[in-house]
């Protein structure tokens, strides 16, 4: 609201507000502040010097704090995390939770609400009100202490952002110093606004946007008249007057108000009458809500502590936009835990699944699910955990041979016994089941996942180099050159699978995988901006000649229980020994998911239990779910492209 609107329907105000801001220096204007002025020091000299406070009146005059700060002050501010389509997932905040606004964009309702109720003269004064002042003497004097106020709106800005809130004559006395040096340094209306973003309003409400969205569900800019009145009736005593703790006596609070507005002549006594019985939809308190989406923003928050500090992420008015969707999260949240319970019915011995899906063409973290239930357990398993992906790893060896030039996915290899010095023994890997098939050719081996040639293979193209293209995917958990490592015997989490496997998906290009898209300060200021950088990472025909593969680990290997009928699919199966860990990773061009099932504590599942079993199931289900509505896209054919040279 601008001025002019509180001048046009304060008509009881003795001299337009535009002559003041016109003349400051005016004669007029001038004779009244220094007549004003010099009956308020006297009488504040007076009251001093009756309570023993000529040196507090000194002192304070000396030491008194530079109300020139404000000109720079930023009040805390809530910080928000959205996902990708602006819902909240979680406000932070310490003590006050609160949103900064302006004052046109608050309503001309709840601004003359308040200016009635707390200081109808405000935009006369100079920042103290004689009348007030001398009534409030005389109740003090007759008290023998100080039992009243005479607070203009300058005034209780300055107790609220100054000084300590005991009821002394030296702290009345700073007060009313710091209130005329106020305003002969800001505007009214910058007073004003700064008075209506620093208010508590209770329940850890501070300023007037928040406080609305708290106890309205709107923003201060939509309240009505008997919403305003109910806010501005609140702030002598927000807790006591709360709509949450006792709506009669709200009602009664509010009525006060709008009579006060009627006495003024800011609104009819028809008005008045119409919004006393209007009744209050009233909100719930938005300090301290839980999370919509926990292990997203969990995660979400620890990344932008460790960039910014915990000080600027709970006060700083942090707007982060992240990658996820919330309604997709719940969507396939939904899905795979009522998909493992039924697994778990079944005969699955297993406490625990996390699932991570990655958008291949922006690596951007769309899905999360760390765990059965949050509540019972904070541990993020989807990006916290490293546990063995088992025969899931090979993918990284079997793109290293092709990418090498030496292979083709009809390469041949033998599936026979073998054994490697390890240590002071020997390592003699064996194939699930314990049988040998011969000469196999390299596409058969990856879609009924053989151990024998992965290892082989492995050594051929060497591990080093494997490492290195797990680098390059964005792996960065320990990796160590071991004979076993292309069964996967190294710790890994579920995002970084689905993050790697999400390159195969488009094809050897790859972003920077992210759950944060965008950070911006309370200024609007760019903090962070994580848009897409996509750059061409492995080679083109290795990577469509391994989707074909992994297509038919799918269409006829040990992932067809993750079917998704007539839509391509590529994935692989995972299972580690003695069944401690079992994992469905596959993907389609829009959507790379990893599936992890297994215990906490690596206590076995059960001969039988595989990943092609328990966790290519609830893939399918997953990606079902979160795939409704988009059309089948496929991956392009090796022949597209040319081969590289050994």
């Amino acid at each position: 609201m601008s001025s002019s609107t509180v001048r046009h329907k304060t008509k009881k105000m003795s001299r337009p507000q535009a002559q003041a801001e016109r003349s400051p220096q005016g004669f007029f204007q001038g004779v009244c502040q220094k007549a004003v002025g010099t009956m308020i020091t006297c009488t504040l000299l007076g009251s001093a010097i009756a309570a023993g406070g000529l040196v507090g009146l000194a002192i304070s005059f000396r030491n008194l704090p530079d109300v020139r700060t404000l000109k720079t002050y930023v009040p805390t501010e809530t910080s928000y995390i959205y996902d990708i389509n602006g819902k909240v997932l979680l406000s932070l905040h310490g003590e006050a939770n609160r949103r900064n606004t302006t004052l046109p964009e608050v309503s001309s309702d709840l601004k003359l609400a308040i200016l009635a109720i707390e200081d109808s003269h405000f935009y006369q004064h100079n920042g103290i009100n004689p009348t007030s002042i001398g009534r409030a003497i005389i109740s003090n004097l007759q008290a023998g202490g100080i039992t009243e106020g005479a607070s203009t709106i300058t005034m209780q800005l300055v107790k609220n952002l100054f000084l300590a809130q005991d009821r002394t004559y030296n702290r009345k006395l700073a007060e009313t110093i710091l209130a005329l040096r106020i305003e002969q340094s800001f505007t009214k209306d910058e007073i004003l606004e700064m008075y209506l973003n620093n208010i508590y309003w209770g329940h850890n409400n501070y300023g007037v946007e928040t406080a609305a969205e708290s106890y309205f569900n709107k923003s201060a800019a939509d309240l009505t008249l008997a919403e305003a009145a109910v806010m501005a009736g609140m702030i002598q005593a927000p807790e006591e007057y709360s709509p949450f703790r006792n709506y009669q006596q709200t009602k009664q609070r509010q009525l006060i108000v709008l009579n006060r507005m009627r006495d003024l002549g800011w609104i009819t006594p028809a008005q008045a009458e119409a919004a006393a019985k209007e009744p209050l939809l009233v909100g719930r308190p938005t300090a301290w809500l839980a999370s919509a989406s926990p292990y997203i923003t969990q995660a979400v928050v620890e990344e932008l502590t460790a960039r910014f500090g915990e000080e600027l992420v709970r006060k700083g008015g942090m707007q982060v936009q992240t990658t996820l969707d919330l309604d997709l999260q719940r969507r396939t949240e939904t899905i795979v835990q009522n998909s493992f319970q039924q697994a778990r019915n079944r005969g699955l011995r297993a406490d625990q699944i996390a699932v991570a899906a990655v958008d291949p063409r922006t690596h951007f973290v769309k899905v999360l699910i760390g765990g059965r239930d949050y509540q019972e357990s904070q541990f993020n398993r989807a990006i916290q955990s490293q546990r063995q992906p088992g025969s899931a790893f090979k993918p990284f060896v079997y793109y290293a041979a092709f990418a090498s030039g030496k292979y083709t996915p009809f390469t041949t290899i033998e599936d026979s016994p073998v054994s490697y010095p390890d240590g002071s023994g020997t390592y003699a890997p064996q194939n699930y089941g314990g049988d040998f098939s011969g000469t196999m050719s390299l596409y058969d081996t990856l879609v009924v996942s053989k151990n024998v040639p992965a290892v082989k293979l492995g050594r051929a193209v060497g591990l080093d180099k494997v490492i290195e293209i797990c680098r390059l995917l964005g792996i960065k958990s320990p990796l160590q050159p071991v004979v076993s490592l292309p069964l996967g015997a190294v710790g890994i989490s579920p995002l970084e699978m689905a993050s790697a496997y999400a390159t195969f998906a488009n094809n050897g290009w790859q972003s920077e995988t992210t759950m944060i898209l965008r950070v911006t300060d309370s200024q609007g200021n760019v903090l962070l901006d994580n848009t897409p950088q996509p750059r061409l990472v492995l080679d083109p025909w290795a990577t469509a000649s391994l989707n074909s593969v992994l297509q038919g680990v799918i269409t006829s290997g040990t992932g067809r229980s993750a079917s998704l009928g007539d839509r391509p699919a590529a994935g692989k199966t995972g299972t580690t020994s003695a069944e401690r860990d079992v994992w469905f990773v596959g993907y389609v061009p829009q959507l790379s998911a990893a599936v992890w099932i297994g215990n906490d504590d690596y206590r076995p599942m059960g001969t039988g239990t595989t990943g092609g079993g328990a966790a290519a199931p609830i893939w399918r289900a997953f990606m079902q779910e979160a795939l409704k509505g988009e059309a089948p896209q496929y991956f392009a054919p090796a022949s597209k492209y040319e081969q590289p040279k050994p």
